[in-house]
C-alpha cells in the first residue's frame, strides 16, 4: 500500500491539461487539410484521379472530409502545392455539407449553445455502437477512459445500456447485418437524444463505399447531429503517436468544445 502511494506521489497528475494548453503533435501527423486554390486544374485533376476514396473535387478544388482517410496521397503527389495537411485536429462539424471544404471549417460553438445546454445540462451519457467497424475507432474510444484523457471529469461517460444514454456514437460502415441492431439501439435510447457519427466509415462508408454488404449511409438511417471525420492512421512509431492519436484527440476536443461553448471557461477549472 505504501509503495502504491509512493508511486502515485512520484508520478503526479498525468491527465492532459488540454485545452488550457496546446498539444504538440508530431510533424508527420495529418490533420485538417489545406487546399491551395492557386494550384493548376491539371494538378488538382491528377490528385483527384489518384485519390483512393474519390474525395477530391478537382473543378471546385474541394476535399470531402467524410470520404478522406488522410492517406496523404494528394499531398505527396502534388508535393504540397495542391494539398498540404496541417496538425489541426479540430475537424468535427454539425452538418454534413460542411465536410466538403477548401480547408476551412465552421465553429461548433453556436451549435452547442442551441442544442446541448438545454437538453443535457452538465452531463452527457453515450452508448457506443460498432456497426461493423474495423476496431480502430472503437479502440480510440476506449482510450478516452484512461487517466491521460479522463473524459469523465467533464461529465461525459460511455454507458452499457442505451436506456441509460443521452445519445449514441456510431462507428463503422453499417453493414446489413448490423442495421437492425443499430436501429433498435437508437429506438431504445430515450428522447431527447443525439447521434454522433465517427470515422469515414460511418460518414460515407469509407473504403467499403459502394459495397452491397453495407446499408445506406448513416445519415439516411438516423438524424445525425455531429460528424467526426478521419480514419485512424497506423503510426510507424507507437511511442510518438500512441493509440492512433488523430481520433483520440478529436473525440476529446469535441466534447470539451461543447462544454466550453455551453457553460463557459469555468467548467474547465
Amino acid at each position: 500500500m505504501l509503495n502504491t502511494l509512493k508511486n502515485r506521489f512520484e508520478q503526479g497528475c498525468r491527465t492532459s491539461a488540454y485545452p488550457k494548453t496546446t498539444i504538440e503533435l508530431p510533424a508527420r501527423y495529418r490533420g485538417q487539410p489545406r487546399v491551395h486554390a492557386e494550384a493548376s486544374f491539371e494538378l488538382a485533376a491528377e490528385c483527384a484521379a489518384a485519390c483512393p476514396q474519390h474525395a477530391i473535387d478537382a473543378e471546385r478544388k474541394l476535399i470531402d472530409l467524410g470520404r478522406c482517410v488522410f492517406c496523404g496521397t494528394c499531398e505527396r503527389l502534388s508535393e504540397g502545392r495542391f494539398v498540404s495537411f496541417s496538425r489541426n485536429f479540430e475537424l468535427a462539424v454539425a452538418k454534413k455539407d460542411h465536410l466538403l471544404t477548401g480547408g476551412e471549417l465552421p465553429s461548433l460553438a453556436e451549435h452547442a449553445k442551441k442544442h446541448f445546454k438545454k437538453l443535457f445540462g452538465r452531463s452527457l451519457q453515450l452508448r457506443q455502437v460498432s456497426a461493423a467497424g474495423c476496431n480502430a475507432c472503437e479502440a480510440d474510444l476506449n482510450v478516452l477512459a484512461t487517466p491521460f484523457f479522463d473524459l469523465a471529469r467533464f461529465g461525459i461517460n460511455f454507458v452499457a445500456s442505451p436506456r441509460h444514454a443521452d445519445g449514441i456514437v456510431v462507428t463503422g460502415p453499417v453493414s446489413r447485418n448490423m442495421k437492425t441492431a443499430l436501429l433498435q439501439t437508437y429506438e431504445a435510447t430515450p428522447a431527447p437524444k443525439v447521434v454522433i457519427a465517427v470515422g469515414s466509415c460511418a460518414l460515407s462508408g469509407g473504403p467499403f463505399h459502394g459495397s452491397p454488404e453495407i446499408a445506406e449511409s448513416l445519415d439516411r438511417l438516423l438524424p445525425v447531429d455531429l460528424y467526426i471525420p478521419g480514419c485512424p492512421p497506423a503510426p510507424a512509431d507507437q511511442s510518438a503517436c500512441p493509440a492512433d492519436l488523430l481520433q483520440v484527440i478529436e473525440y476529446f476536443r469535441l466534447n470539451i468544445e461543447y462544454l466550453r461553448s455551453a457553460f463557459g471557461e469555468s467548467i474547465l477549472k
